[in-house]
């Protein structure tokens, strides 16, 4: 079986100009090299693609694969994360992970939550801001969490993303605005314990590979998981598995958004307790970084005694048995 790779490389697009914190997103190449090593040990056969211009002209030049496993993020527009799928789908060309129409929803994170607020799973209230006149609609109580509404990563996450009053509101906004055209997320900001749980499978099939608590060393991060402190995690960061009770609410809740949501093959789910002690969806990543050392998957995968060539494994079991492919 041949297995296309889709990716997008940092390099690649640090040398077109972007910034670093433009392409936070995108994969190193030894990122790349431990997936296509862990197929190739899986008995697959592999072939690079890279991102989504790449799979343009390889489509263009006649060139099929049997599967594609795709973590290509995309660099513009609300619905990039969802071209490769898409093209994909056109020349009926199976691939990892999830849909078009799932990707497109889970990048925006307004819109995912009113989907998971309609099916009664508990979220924060929140508003999104577009421009810096909504910043006076926005009716929700102090204090409260500014982050982008379609990006990951932690980009434009920083200490100043919690606030205390409209000042400080109007001063992040006007701040990040320019920079993030998708507009803002603001949600009521929720002051206990962090989470995030891995899963593996596609819909009601979807299981839990384990759970982890994010607890921070260092003051200067105010408890908030941003760009800096994920890039700086071995020094900002604690990772550990929580006591049961707490843990199995928390994978119930993730399961249950990974379901409604209707997400496939490998991810995960973020959550943060209320003041009532009741887990709340923060958001899902359908598209989980798979770097062996600093991604959130993995690190947790190997915490439940999973391996990197067992992740990949099992992705690639979901996705073949959802294709119908031997």
């Amino acid at each position: 079986m041949i297995i296309g790779l889709t990716y997008d490389l940092r390099s690649d697009y640090r040398k077109e100009g972007y910034s670093e914190e433009e392409t936070a997103e995108f994969d190193r190449e030894s990122t790349v090299d431990a997936i296509e090593m862990a197929l190739q040990t899986l008995g697959y056969q592999t072939n690079r693609i890279g991102h989504v211009r790449h799979l343009v002209q390889r489509l263009a030049n006649g060139d099929r694969w049997d599967m594609v496993f795709n973590i290509c993020e995309g660099m513009h527009g609300i619905g990039r994360e969802a071209q490769v799928p898409a093209l994909l789908d056109v020349f009926q060309i199976p691939y990892t992970f999830s849909d078009p129409l799932v990707l497109s929803l889970t990048l925006h994170k307004g819109m995912t939550k009113r989907v998971i607020r309609d099916y009664g799973i508990p979220t924060p209230d929140f508003s999104i801001v577009e421009s810096a006149g909504d910043c006076a609609k926005v009716s929700l109580p102090f204090p409260l969490f500014v982050k982008p509404n379609a990006e990951g990563t932690g980009k434009g996450i920083n200490s100043l993303s919690r606030v205390n009053n409209r000042h400080e509101l109007e001063i992040i906004c006007k701040d990040l605005l320019p920079r993030y055209p998708s507009g803002l997320l603001v949600e009521e900001y929720l002051p206990g314990r962090e989470f995030t749980v891995g899963i593996l499978g596609t819909g009601h099939k979807g299981y839990s590979i384990g759970i982890m608590e994010i607890l921070y060393k260092t003051a200067d991060t105010k408890d908030i998981y941003s760009y800096q402190t994920k890039s700086d995690y071995q020094q900002a960061v604690e990772y550990k598995i929580p006591e049961q009770e707490i843990g199995e609410r928390c994978i119930s809740l993730a399961l249950n958004a990974w379901k409604v949501l209707g997400c496939r093959d490998g991810g995960r789910v973020d959550i943060r307790v209320d003041r009532s002690g009741t887990p709340n969806f923060i958001e899902v990543n359908p598209l989980a970084g798979l770097d062996k050392v600093h991604s959130d998957l993995p690190i947790l995968a190997y915490m439940h005694g999973y391996t990197f060539e067992r992740i990949i494994e099992e992705i690639m079991l979901s996705a073949r048995n959802r294709t119908g492919m031997q």
